[in-house]
């Protein structure tokens, strides 16, 4: 599986099943999950990379996420919104 730092996944397993997410990090099983909104980047989703797909050819801004700013989850609300828009089109 080619998912990387700042790749937008979709879950495809658990209660979040469905649902949008960028990558904050990943190693050799796991990826770590954030939305913004109640996985923000001070506490992401572990999960495995079996119940991950990628959604969007859209990739958030790695060094975005390494900053670990205030602003950034407000920014990956944003653009999760924006590929939830252009997955319905």
């Amino acid at each position: 599986m080619n998912i990387k730092k700042g790749d937008i996944v979709t879950a495809t397993a658990g209660k979040e099943r469905g649902q949008k997410f960028v990558v904050l990090s990943r190693d050799t099983k796991y990826c770590y999950l954030v939305d913004g909104k109640r996985l923000q980047l001070n506490k992401p989703k572990k999960k495995s990379l079996k119940h991950v797909q990628k959604a969007s050819k859209i990739e958030f801004d790695i060094k975005k996420l390494e900053s670990g700013q205030q602003n950034v989850n407000a920014e990956i609300r944003k653009i999760l919104k924006e590929s939830v828009c252009q997955s319905k089109m």
